[in-house]
């Protein structure tokens, strides 16, 4: 099956439910216009010619400093939430464990597609990336090695001319480079190991530090989702945070189960899931009988806010393998 015709059975498999489209009507009300591109996950990723790119293999951190600290919420559970993400937490610790000391890497492998723009056009660039990244330290010390696969039509829009950098790339295995330029996340936002192995082990706990600073503005609850996802994307928590991160996730408002799912690797699983204010349902991907997490998916459920047709896939990714290395290759 080629690229397009998978495109074509993911938004097949997607199925429009009116809790979600409820859930899209109270994320958007109060708003007056789409939330920035910004609130979107925070990721490293390689940067490729169009407006959304600095230059291939250098990664840069978009971070946006809330104004106003806000509480948390009070803790409400759902059934549609606590029916994957329980099970995931449940499920922690009933494999072996990565134990990387001070001076190790961790190794990320993984699949990725993302909505990418310039001169006017817009785009799904898609790639494998291996990353390495220190267990105490900034992003800056890690290191990049990505391979640029072809790029797909943005669902419902022709592939723009600005998509041939990319095109131009294919098949050329890319060298290790610095994984990012800087990184200047805010202490609360950072995940590497170090940092993360110390957060709370209680799901109370791990609320507040999802919330953490965040704005009392509407959308503070898919803010917390996408932190859920920025512990979970090129990031290793020990078993106990891991098992409360999970817990934590299925208290926030707003979540609900998807049945069926394909990360970017074309496995499938059950996924928990919200929607953003930029109609296009994001999702985080499990093994459906290990509960490990494989991925996330991007699924639209709004398409004049998405600008694509409802159950276009415009977002994906999958986490292949995650391993230690006392270094990173050399960067030339």
């Amino acid at each position: 099956m080629d690229e397009l015709a998978q495109l074509n059975d993911f938004r097949s498999e997607v199925p429009v439910q009116e809790d979600l489209r409820a859930e899209a009507e109270r994320l958007m009300a109060g708003m007056s216009a789409p939330a920035p591109s910004g609130l979107r996950r925070l990721a490293l990723r390689a940067a490729l010619a169009g407006g959304l790119a600095a230059a291939v293999g250098a990664a840069v951190f978009v971070v946006q400093s809330p104004p106003v600290p806000a509480p948390a919420p009070p803790m409400i559970r759902t059934v549609a939430a606590v029916e994957v993400l329980s099970r995931a937490a449940e499920r922690v610790g009933s494999r072996p464990e990565l134990h990387p000391g001070p001076g190790q890497f961790l190794v990320y492998e993984s699949r990725s597609m993302d909505t990418s723009e310039g001169d006017g056009g817009i785009w799904l660039s898609r790639s494998k990336r291996t990353i390495w990244l220190p267990v105490e330290g900034s992003a800056v010390e890690g290191v990049l090695q990505e391979e640029i696969l072809a790029p797909l039509p943005y669902p419902g829009h022709p592939l723009p001319s600005a998509a041939r950098a990319e095109q131009a790339l294919v098949g050329k295995p890319g060298r290790p480079e610095r994984a990012a330029d800087f990184d200047d996340r805010a202490e609360f936002l950072r995940n590497d190991y170090a940092y993360v192995s110390k957060l709370p082990t209680d799901t109370e706990g791990m609320r507040r530090h999802l919330y953490t600073q965040v704005p009392d503005d509407g959308l503070q609850d898919y803010q917390a989702w996408n932190r859920v996802g920025g512990l979970l994307d090129e990031s290793y928590l020990p078993a106990a945070q891991r098992a409360a991160l999970f817990r934590a996730a299925a208290t926030i408002p707003g979540v609900v189960t998807v049945k069926k799912a394909r990360d970017a690797a074309g496995r499938t699983g059950t996924a928990a899931a919200m929607v953003s204010p930029n109609g296009v349902r994001e999702e985080y991907i499990f093994d459906p009988e290990t509960y490990d997490y494989l991925g996330r998916r991007g699924v639209v459920v709004d398409a004049k806010l998405a600008n694509a047709p409802v159950g276009s896939v415009v977002s994906s990714s999958a986490q292949l393998k995650v391993s230690v290395a006392d270094r990173p290759p050399s960067v030339e």
